[in-house]
């Protein structure tokens, strides 16, 4: 029986869903933070059959599941779950079409919120130092991960962003459903020859230590490379990269913790220290 004078909040439950999701560090990260802003909550891990998704979200929220992270493949999913009656979507995920983070209402609404945009830019210009303004950039991949990005990096003001996709089809969808001058759709074998200022990996690749295929010309001496992915090790992209000429290469780990930190806040509305949160993942 409780102490009817213990007046300690209870824990509220969070998770992160996808297919796989064993080597998630979002739950030693939502720890971290709760930790720092002295809040009680339990995290875990839940991995979602293909087809199960709503059923999943549905599940979990009314079990007193208060939000979730969303990540590979359901992002899309979790957008349309979003669209539905009742339901909101933050502008940001609206544009993208991709939801990362959902909040679970009092009313039994759901909040649909997208944070990749927000902490991969925060991590290149305030965490590695580098400014987008009046940039070349190059993005490959035209998925969930690229489409949860592309807003919030065309309102840097960079010069141009081209993405590049092997399917073009897909690309050039991107391209429309943003429809901004500064975005130009192409294949990963009809890149400009005189190279980008910062190429932003978005696809898969990495993931199975293969190479997203574009041609080595995109790489000079200025070119600064950005992983989406993160590893113990530099990635397979970024190796390559260096080897042929870029001055520079990074991995996600800071955008992970960034768009953790941004759904922290859309679920408590305080916002962590993510410098020391990024420096202990390295050292682990």
């Amino acid at each position: 029986m409780s102490d009817l004078f213990d007046f300690k909040p209870q824990s509220k439950s969070y998770a992160v869903m996808g297919n796989p999701i064993s080597h998630s560090k979002s739950p030693t990260i939502h720890s971290l933070f709760a930790q720092q802003c002295d809040i009680s909550l339990q995290y875990d891990r839940v991995q979602v059959d293909i087809g199960g998704f709503e059923q999943a979200v549905s599940h979990f929220q009314a079990h007193d599941g208060a939000g979730l992270n969303i990540t590979v493949p359901f992002k899309v999913d979790a957008w349309q779950l979003c669209e539905k009656p009742n339901n909101r979507l933050s502008s940001r995920a609206y544009l993208a079409q991709s939801v990362n983070t959902l909040k679970f209402e009092s009313d039994g609404s759901i909040y649909g919120d997208n944070t990749d945009g927000f902490g991969m830019v925060h991590d290149i210009q305030h965490n590695i130092g580098y400014s987008l303004s009046n940039k070349n950039v190059l993005i490959i991949g035209a998925g969930g991960a690229v489409r949860g990005v592309l807003g919030p990096l065309l309102e840097c003001l960079p010069r141009s962003v081209t993405i590049a996709n092997r399917t073009s089809s897909k690309a050039h969808e991107l391209a429309e459903q943003f429809d901004n001058p500064l975005l130009t759709p192409t294949s990963l074998t009809k890149t400009n020859p005189d190279g980008y200022d910062l190429i932003i990996n978005g696809s898969a690749a990495s993931l199975s230590n293969e190479l997203p295929g574009i041609e080595s010309h995109c790489v000079h001496s200025e070119t600064v490379i950005y992983d989406m992915m993160y590893a113990s090790q530099p990635t397979l992209f970024m190796k390559w990269s260096l080897s042929h000429g870029a001055i520079r290469a990074f991995d996600g780990l800071g955008m992970l913790v960034e768009q953790a930190a941004e759904a922290f806040f859309v679920w408590h509305n305080q916002r962590p220290d993510t410098k020391s949160v990024i420096e202990l993942l390295r050292k682990r």
